[in-house]
C-alpha cells in the first residue's frame, strides 16, 4: 500500500501527456480492467486509504487526465490506462 506522494510519483514516471490517459479508482481493479476492455497499457497502485485514492484521482483530472468520480464502495486502488 502507498501514500499519496508515492502514487503521484509513480504515475509521473509513466505519463508524459495527461490528456491521453484515463485515471480511475476502484475497489476491484481486475473487474474494472475487464470493464474498460482489458487495455494493454494498464497500471495500478493500492492506496493506504480511500481518501488518498480520491485525492490522487482528483489531482490528475485537474492536470487534464480523462476520468470521472465513482469507484465502488471503498475504492483504494488507483489505475491509469491508455
Amino acid at each position: 500500500m502507498m501514500n499519496e506522494d508515492e502514487i503521484i510519483k509513480g504515475v509521473e514516471k509513466i505519463v508524459n501527456y495527461y490528456e491521453i490517459w484515463t485515471i480511475g479508482i476502484t475497489d476491484d481493479p481486475d473487474r474494472r480492467k475487464k470493464e474498460h476492455g482489458d487495455p494493454k497499457n494498464w497500471h495500478q497502485w493500492e492506496a493506504d486509504t480511500e481518501e488518498i485514492a480520491r485525492n490522487v484521482e482528483k489531482h490528475f483530472i485537474v492536470k487534464g487526465m480523462q476520468g470521472a468520480s465513482g469507484g465502488g464502495d471503498t475504492p483504494n486502488f488507483v489505475y491509469i490506462f491508455l
